[in-house]
């Protein structure tokens, strides 16, 4: 969370943790795709619903038909 804020540079935060610096960027960009998926961003294609094209027009179809009569 320190990384995100960005109020200590990449060098402070590695210094302060006792950690690698490129160790900070990837848990960083671990994070920033995770919470893409937390918000429904990068989720995965399974959770979009198949729509039945035919089906919806054929409604439509009818729908017009009920509105004229």
């Amino acid at each position: 969370m320190a990384a995100l804020k960005g109020e200590k540079t990449l060098t402070e935060l590695a210094q302060q943790f006792d950690v690698h610096a490129n160790q900070i960027t990837q848990w960083k960009g671990q994070l920033l795709e995770g919470a893409a998926g937390v918000f429904g961003h990068g989720g995965s294609e399974a959770s979009v619903p198949v729509v039945d094209l035919k089906a919806l027009h054929a409604k439509i179809g009818e729908l017009a038909l009920e509105n004229d009569s």
